[in-house]
């Protein structure tokens, strides 16, 4: 059975039709008519994908992988747009549909009363269409296109607040660290067409082989492996768009941000793009266990150290975002030990409850009247019962509580890490069992600071005044002029149709997706490399998997966390400041982020000022303007001022120049005869 193709455009162009009503149309339709065209054709792509999936699975529906409309050809060289959709592909596409219905319907609540309505559906209905593109794709170039697109809108809804100087900042700074990336990630594809001469996918990858044995000069004198060369070009990118250590620096700042988008691209989808390439691209990866290595280092190190960050943030999405940058860390390391479906996986469990958590977060912001700090809060249990409940349940799967759909990507992930015999696996190892005690210190410092102890703000009833809907801070911070109360029914449906997948999903699919060999062709492993393949040996269910969880150091360590944050902040909250002073050093270390901001900012930023400022002195103010304008202009006034003394206006003067002219004119005729 063949998939149709005319089902694959309607869900890869509603989103992109619905976008376009809402931008082009926003003010003929009005608020009503952008967020139900917009949610419209997202819930058709969302209905359809699914449906996708069901085929591709159960209904027995082939690869789907098919060349759609030639972009050009030069040579042997073709660029097309086409689609390859397989499992791994069908399960991305209901992944990102799914989310993003939910966020555009929580969004008729959150962004109710901003002016900007219309233009905020137009742009998250946009960036579905290019996730779309990109994870449909059977092509680098039309991968590229998604992926730069994603940035694009991106860029747009961070600083969607444009009036606000710090979101227009931080939107700024994403733009800059992506395009670091993506400059590696347009090398990359660049080395896939010197080498493998194409740009297909399917093409590629029975061509990979071919590059055993090869290699690259990148300097005089030194020679590269050319499997590396692509695999580490594929992964800067990676690494600016999945924001992994060092390039992670403006996925926090990106909370400025309304919140939907945070749950949407910082949380579910955007951020895993970088994630889902490399598993698509595991042919090429699979020849390079340096690349590989490198991989794992980087994500072992970002899921523990910027995790560390997030146990001393107040500002709730803050902490949410620092959790979202750690278990990208935990998805890069199970592609760094060749673990590909337990990255992707990962990828699935975790963009339910990250968006949960998010949209969770969101709710109490609306609360409280766009207050972001924790230590405004405090008691919210008993005016948010729903948030309450759906935030723990995000809150749980997010620290890998057996059971709970995170438990068993995430437990999977660090028992392939232990598995691995890599290099840099006992390191990766390490830091992923140790992210585990800090994912639940974070998570339930969260958690107690929000909705649990004393309320540690005050409600001052009053008229005439409202809350700022726009992102910024004019009201007295702790002070409300209302009550906290339970959210909308916009904002708690897509709630609880996230708790609900966050709870069950990982144990209906453990089996199949990770030791089944659910992603069949999708992603290839050498038969050395198979960590998951190992493991399967010792699966025996989604039950005993779990019950045998409650017996392993990651759940033992997530008690120690849950039972270390509710004595220090619910029985003891005095014990929280003397241990930021006994441990001072630490907290400046961790509040500073490690100073790779202050680094940055040092070296590129006011490094590029002062090479702008030399350049300017020294090209434009001394070579351009001192050398060649004003230098050619007083070169000649100095001619003129001269050539006016020789102008007397004295008539004896001038017959004497022409008398003693005319003698110098004779005398060398004189001795031009004579020579």
């Amino acid at each position: 059975m063949q998939l149709s193709t005319s089902i694959l455009l309607i869900i890869a162009l509603a989103p992109l039709v619905g976008a376009a009503l809402a931008g082009l149309l926003g003010r003929q339709i009005g608020r009503a008519g952008s967020h139900t065209v917009t949610i419209l054709g997202v819930g058709i792509a969302c209905v359809l994908s699914f449906y996708v999936l069901y085929q591709v699975v159960w209904g027995g529906a082939q690869v789907y992988n098919h060349d759609l409309y030639t972009w050009f050809q030069i040579g042997k060289v073709h660029a097309s747009v086409g689609f390859m959709i397989d499992r791994l592909t069908a399960m991305m596409m209901c992944v990102v549909t799914f989310v993003s219905l939910m966020v555009h319907v929580y969004t008729i609540g959150y962004m109710s009363d901003d002016p900007g309505y219309q233009r905020f559906f137009s742009y998250i209905a946009l960036f579905t269409f290019s996730m779309l593109m990109l994870v449909m794709s059977n092509n680098f170039l039309q991968l590229f296109f998604g992926w730069e697109a994603v940035g694009l809108v991106s860029y747009l809804l961070i600083g969607f607040w444009f009036k606000k100087p710090t979101a227009t900042f931080a939107n700024l700074k994403a733009f800059l660290v992506n395009r670091v990336g993506d400059f590696g990630f347009l090398l990359g594809i660049a080395a896939v067409l010197y080498f493998l001469g194409t740009l297909d996918y399917s093409q590629a990858f029975q061509a990979a082989p071919s590059l055993i044995g090869r290699t690259l000069h990148i300097t005089q004198g030194t020679s590269w492996d050319a499997a590396t060369v692509i695999c580490v070009l594929l992964f800067i990118g990676a690494m600016g768009k999945s924001a992994q250590v060092p390039l992670h620096v403006w996925l926090p700042d990106s909370m400025e941000g309304p919140t939907p988008i945070s749950a949407l691209i910082h949380a579910a989808t955007m951020v895993t793009a970088g994630i889902f390439m490399v598993a698509r691209m595991s042919p090429i990866f699979e020849l390079s266990s340096g690349a590989l290595s490198f991989i794992m280092v980087i994500g072992a190190t970002g899921a523990l150290f910027t995790g560390l960050i997030g146990i001393v943030q107040n500002d709730i999405k803050r902490v949410v975002a620092y959790s979202t940058l750690s278990q990208l860390g935990y998805m890069t390391v199970a592609l760094g030990v060749s673990a590909y479906a337990g990255g992707v996986y990962h990828l699935m469990t975790h963009a339910f409850f990250k968006a949960l958590l998010f949209l969770g977060a969101g709710s109490v912001i609306i609360a409280m009247h766009h207050e972001q700090d924790m230590r405004y809060m405090g008691g919210l249990r008993k005016y948010m019962p729903i948030t309450y409940i759906t935030m723990w349940i995000g809150s749980l799967a997010l620290c890998g509580v057996p059971f709970f759909s995170g438990f068993y990507s995430k437990d999977a992930i660090i028992e392939a890490a232990g598995e691995s015999h890599r290099w840099g696996a006992g390191y990766a190892y390490f830091c992923v069992m140790a992210g585990a005690l800090v994912t639940a210190l974070y998570t339930f410092r969260q958690m107690h600071l929000t909705f649990h102890g004393k309320e540690r703000f005050k409600v001052v009833h009053s008229h005439g005044h409202g809350h700022d809907d726009h992102g910024d801070d004019h009201h007295e911070p702790g002070v409300l002029h209302h009550a906290p109360k339970e959210s909308p029914w916009v904002v708690t449906v897509p709630l609880i149709a996230l708790a609900i997948p966050s709870l069950l999903i990982g144990f209906f699919t453990v089996g199949p997706m990770l030791f089944g060999g659910w992603f069949g062709s999708a992603i290839h492993v050498e038969e050395a490399h198979n960590v998951l393949g190992e493991m399967g040996h010792e699966f025996h269910g989604a039950l005993a998997m779990a019950l045998h969880g409650f017996t392993q150091l990651p759940f033992w360590l997530v008690v120690a966390g849950f039972v270390i944050t509710t004595y220090v902040y619910i029985f003891n909250p005095a014990m929280a400041d003397r241990i930021k002073r006994a441990l001072k050093p630490v907290y400046v270390i961790l509040d500073r982020k490690f100073w790779v901001d202050e680094v940055y900012f040092a070296i590129f930023a006011r490094g590029g000022v002062a090479l702008g400022r030399a350049l300017w002195r020294g090209g434009d103010a001394a070579t351009i303007d001192g050398a060649m304008v004003n230098g050619s202009a007083s070169l000649v006034q100095r001619i003129a001022r001269v050539a006016r003394r020789l102008q007397t206006g004295r008539l004896y003067e001038y017959a004497f120049a022409m008398i003693f002219g005319l003698v110098l004119l004779l005398g060398g005729y004189w001795l031009l005869g004579r020579g």
